[in-house]
């Protein structure tokens, strides 16, 4: 149980699900409470179609493009970084390729959000699509795996819950509350980047002597 709680924690803290609030809450505050709720079952499932996709599919993607699992590390330890800074900073939506003009488009025109914006690029970004495949690597064994994706399955279930509760949290935090958490979850994000480039630089080294 160990393991399936550092890696729903770890998860956690990069997909950062309250980080995602305030634009959730700007693109779905005029719409009734019954299309609200569709959009965050629609938006926990897409999440998870697609970290299921690349969790299982990520090795044939790095034979494919000739990628070893530690340039991934050293990639995606980079992604993790930029990330962790844009939750410090109070950038995250930016940083996860979103922003304002987008946030604008897609109120004027109405769009389905709950796959783009929402599930793609704001919550199922580089950051947790590179950690999937490095973990889906680093634990062979398939005992671990389904505890892994056990642990998708619970942050999906998180990042619904998130979702469709998102006006009241919105209400209770307020914009400063959550860059606070993001801020703190920043760190984290950082600290488990570092880790990743650290590990792949090791292994790196190592392979080459």
């Amino acid at each position: 149980m160990d393991f399936f709680f550092a890696t729903l924690f770890s998860l956690f803290s990069i997909v950062d699900p309250p980080g995602a609030i305030p634009v959730y809450v700007a693109l779905t505050s005029d719409r009734p409470r019954a299309e609200r709720n569709k959009i965050a079952l629609q938006t926990s499932a897409y999440f998870l179609a697609i970290l299921f996709c690349f969790f299982i599919a990520g090795n044939y993607i790095l034979s494919f493009f000739g990628l070893t699992i530690h340039a991934l590390r050293i990639a995606g330890g980079m992604t993790l970084l930029i990330s962790g800074f844009g939750l410090l900073s109070g950038s995250f939506a930016k940083r996860r390729g979103y922003d304002k003009d987008a946030e604008k488009q897609a109120l004027e025109n109405k769009d389905d959000i709950a796959f783009s914006p929402m599930a793609m690029p704001m919550l199922s970004g580089p950051g947790s699509i590179s950690y999937l495949i490095t973990q889906y690597n680093q634990h062979p064994e398939w005992n671990e795996r389904w505890k892994i994706m056990a642990a998708i399955v619970a942050v999906a279930v998180l990042v619904w819950g998130c979702l469709r509760i998102a006006p009241f949290l919105f209400k209770v935090f307020g914009t400063g509350g959550l860059n606070a958490i993001a801020r703190i979850i920043g760190f984290i994000v950082i600290a488990i980047g570092v880790q990743f480039i650290v590990d792949g630089l090791v292994h790196l080294v190592g392979e080459m002597r």
